[in-house]
């Protein structure tokens, strides 16, 4: 074990690592809150600290502790994820909470294969619930952890490969230290995410800075090694914006499988004549008005959406016997799960 990396990383956390992180609140010495570091661990996964810290204050006033969680319908739980992305997180995380009540005395266990037999665990994931929450010596490798021991090691190849991979756990392991564990995970992810940045790093503040491969080498900007860029699909959609003469929206609950699976959302069409015959098979409709257009850009493709408002239509009794169909009001959206920019769409609109 190299013990002067993480001696350095420890040194500078101590004079500028972040420490006031809602979810670094101790329950004891030394230890953290497993449900709250779990929490922020999932959240954190493609979101950055500052756009997470809003949703985690909400998530844990509203749920708590795990049981709280556990509890929870999915409703509720996905409606405070909503905005935050990749679902899948929300779910593996509702779903963990109750094998964990079920399973485990309503608490994350301690053992790291029994942690990662739970949906959405990942071996990094264990590694900073055990290391933060108990003080154990487990290693974990995030996005900045990967960027900072590539270019300390001046490793080539992508990082999220088999092989470098693998190389990039045995450096993790290596410089964990059995001591102060849980600052020194906090400490590695911290210098990814201020200082060995993706662009521009800023090697003069970093304690790693005097034996870096990267720098060393004039390699900062060539690593870690970037993904091959691909264009990304177009697809396109009309939304319908079915409201009522109580100004209720009709919300369809989308299928398990695709984006935005189990969220509650707004009916779609491939073009405006489907639409009009989707809508007309929920409700007595007159006339449609186009609203402005927006795009959705997901991961693996581009989303073109088309709004239709059919305003102050006749309900179709039969919409009521479908559970996958609901007539929402306004003051109702809150308590929903809605993709983002549906939400935002329908906040936006104004009331007749």
């Amino acid at each position: 074990m190299n013990t002067n990396v993480s001696a350095r990383l420890l040194r500078w956390f101590d004079r500028h690592g972040r420490k006031d992180l809602p979810w670094q609140s101790e329950t004891s010495p030394g230890r953290r809150d497993a449900y709250r570091v779990w929490l922020s661990e999932v959240m954190l996964q493609q979101t950055q600290v500052t756009t997470v810290l809003g949703y985690f204050e909400r998530f844990v006033a509203a749920l708590p502790t795990l049981r709280d969680l556990a509890r929870a319908d999915e409703d509720s739980v996905f409606a405070l994820w909503s905005g935050l992305g990749y679902y899948r997180r929300a779910r593996f995380l509702h779903r963990a909470a109750r094998i964990c009540v079920e399973q485990h005395g309503g608490e994350l266990p301690r053992d790291f294969a029994a942690l990662t037999a739970l949906p959405g665990i990942g071996r990094s994931t264990a590694g900073a619930i055990l290391a933060q929450a108990h003080g154990l010596r487990f290693p974990i490798l995030d996005g900045n952890v990967k960027r900072v021991l590539t270019r300390y090691h001046g490793i080539d190849g992508d990082p999220a490969s088999g092989p470098v991979k693998k190389q990039l756990w045995l450096h993790a392991e290596a410089h964990t230290p059995a001591r102060r564990v849980a600052d020194y995970t906090q400490a590695i992810m911290d210098l990814g995410a201020t200082v060995c940045v993706r662009g521009n790093p800023r090697c003069d503040a970093c304690p790693l800075a005097g034996d870096c491969m990267a720098r060393r080498d004039g390699r900062t900007a060539e690593l870690p090694a970037r993904k091959a860029s691909k264009s990304i699909p177009t697809r396109a959609t009309v939304m319908l914006v079915l409201r009522d003469r109580q100004q209720r929206v009709l919300l369809e609950r989308r299928g398990p499988q695709g984006v935005w699976s189990g969220l509650w959302s707004l009916p779609e069409a491939s073009d405006a004549d489907g639409a009009w015959r989707i809508a007309q098979r929920h409700a007595r409709i007159d006339d449609a008005q186009t609203l402005p257009a927006f795009t959705h850009v997901f991961s693996h493709y581009r989303l073109n959406v088309e709004p239709l408002l059919f305003d102050r239509v006749a309900v179709h009794p039969g919409v009521a016997d479908d559970p996958q169909l609901r007539w929402y009001g306004r003051d109702e959206l809150d308590a929903l799960g809605l993709p983002a920019p549906v939400r935002k769409l329908l906040l936006g609109m104004g009331e007749e």
